[in-house]
């Protein structure tokens, strides 16, 4: 697993990517969320994208729309809330979520990269967290994801995160 600094393309290849999803899903409101969301942080070079439907009765018209277009639906992935896309071939390295816009999940994601974005030094302490968790943790994702967790919780919960 590899943390990288800040790319300033990230923005672009999310519009681009966000133009594909909205040919599928012209009504959705399609969301860049994740840390390559929040400039000058440091992320994996993996682009998280939340597709915003009306209500949880608009996911299974949304996976066929996604579907048409190449997208293979993963259930929630143990995840309620938010649905998980596996992306074509060729497209650029993303993740892929179709939420409900009252979802638990889509909030987390909202509230937790605009925390970021307006934060530098949390996003900071953010950056230093991954990069010591990529080391340690190597190519075991779960890991990784488990020892960002409470940051995670803490940020949201408006709390100031100490290891």
């Amino acid at each position: 697993m590899e943390i990288v600094p800040y790319d300033p393309s990230w923005p672009a290849t999310f519009a681009a990517l966000r133009a594909n999803v909205l040919r599928a899903l012209p009504d959705a409101r399609v969301e860049h969320v994740g840390s390559t969301a929040v400039p000058g942080l440091a992320s994996k070079p993996i682009i998280d994208i939340d597709v915003i439907v009306a209500t949880a009765a608009d996911l299974s018209a949304a996976a066929v729309s996604l579907g048409r277009i190449g997208y293979v639906h993963e259930g929630d992935l143990g995840i309620p809330g938010r649905e998980a896309f596996r992306p074509p071939a060729g497209l650029p390295p993303h993740h892929l979520y179709v939420c409900a816009q009252d979802s638990r999940e889509l909030d987390r994601h909202l509230r937790f990269r605009d925390h970021l974005r307006g934060h530098a030094d949390t996003a900071a302490v953010y950056a230093a967290l991954k990069r010591r968790l990529a080391a340690e943790c190597g190519e075991h994702r779960a890991a990784y994801s488990a020892g960002k967790t409470a940051f995670v919780e803490a940020v949201l919960a408006g709390v100031r995160w100490v290891p």
